[in-house]
């Protein structure tokens, strides 16, 4: 089991996390608890498939830097406004077993699999502020009309069967406006 995260990623959340501290270090899950605020949630599949993704993330799931991995990328929404853009990542050889039903999830969150599934357990959350010359920055800003000039992010490894899955959440500003409970 790989457990050490990057250095280009925190242990700790810095002090300086513009209010996203709550939605940065809970640990359940993230898709249930946008649900609980908001009346309409939807997941938006961008992309899914066999991707190069970045050598931090190959080192982490213990994938040569050149091989390709299974990647796929969504935005969540609440009440028709994008709050996440998340980015997962795991081995090809590992949708043929241990994460086959990932491959299937389309437009379905993530999170209810993660989280229904009794085996699965989850690494210790990571962060970092991303700015705008992160891959993943770019990913998420897309569609925001004015983009702020760093966005927060977290990961961590899920493991099913000493089977790893890096999962990263980018929060997007519309997520500091979810407060009510449904």
């Amino acid at each position: 089991m790989i457990t050490c995260m990057s250095d280009n990623f925190w242990k700790t959340l810095p002090h300086d996390n513009a209010g996203y501290e709550p939605w940065l270090r809970d640990r359940g899950s993230l898709t249930l608890r946008i649900q609980q605020r908001c009346k309409y949630f939807a997941v938006r599949n961008i992309r899914n498939g066999l991707a190069r993704i970045a050598l931090d993330e190959s080192t982490l799931l213990g994938i040569a830097p050149h091989q390709l991995a299974y990647s796929r990328e969504v935005f969540l929404y609440a009440d028709g406004q994008p709050v996440v853009f998340a980015h997962s990542a795991c081995a090809p050889r590992h949708l043929r077993g241990t994460w086959s039903a990932v491959r299937g999830l389309g437009n379905k969150p993530l999170g209810a699999l993660l989280f229904s599934h009794p085996l699965v357990q989850r690494n210790p959350l990571h962060y970092k502020a991303l700015r705008s010359t992160h891959p993943l920055y770019q990913s998420a800003v897309k569609g925001l009309s004015d983009p702020p000039g760093r966005l927060w992010a977290r990961r961590s490894l899920f493991y099913l069967h000493d089977a790893p899955l890096l999962v990263t959440e980018v929060f997007l500003p519309g997520i500091l406006r979810l407060t009510r409970v449904a």
